[in-house]
């Protein structure tokens, strides 16, 4: 992401200055993580994801996280409010129906948190994950994904985090998203 710069002998003393300050900037812009919030909860985005726009007016955050091999796998963030999308049993049901083997041979686990005072239910599974809208539509089979989904009973309402894509990408970022949301709770 380095970028040249030249800057010719004519130049002026502010001229240079200027350059350099520029590039300065740049390098500082590129370093900086973003931030974002989700039901009234401020996270900051791993250095490792890409920021996407989201594909639905349902998400409130959508990223990429690229692999070694060209493959991504995919970060949604939904917020919709206190008592929004039901409880957290069934957006984990949910979330392993969306996969083509029964919910008992996905290698599913839950694990329940508690950071600062907030619950935090971590959700991960792998098995051919159906692709597509996740009520009716065209579904594609992808086999080999992973799924790290994670629910935050914040005050505002559950934060909802899903993140899909091969099992290798899943597990990598799994340590990431944790560090996100521990941060993002402790302040």
């Amino acid at each position: 992401m380095a970028k040249e710069v030249f800057i010719s002998y004519g130049s002026t003393y502010r001229e240079r200055i200027f350059v350099c300050l520029a590039a300065v900037a740049v390098a500082i812009a590129a370093v900086r993580a973003e931030k974002f919030s989700a039901g009234g909860i401020s996270f900051e985005e791993p250095k490792s994801w890409q920021t996407q726009k989201p594909s639905s007016s349902m998400r409130k955050a959508q990223f990429a996280i690229k692999g070694k091999d060209g493959k991504s796998a995919e970060v949604v963030f939904f917020h919709f409010g206190p008592g929004g999308a039901g409880g957290v049993a069934a957006n984990v049901k949910r979330w392993l129906g969306q996969f083509k083997e029964p919910a008992d041979q996905l290698n599913a686990k839950t694990v329940i948190e508690t950071i600062n005072g907030t619950k935090v239910t971590y959700v991960t599974a792998v098995g051919t994950f159906m692709k597509g809208p996740p009520f009716g539509g065209n579904k594609v089979p992808v086999p080999n994904s992973g799924l790290l989904g994670t629910i935050i009973d914040g005050k505002q309402g559950a934060v909802f985090i899903k993140a899909t894509g091969p099992k290798t990408i899943i597990k990598s970022a799994e340590k990431d998203l944790k560090a996100m949301v521990s941060k993002a709770l402790k302040k």
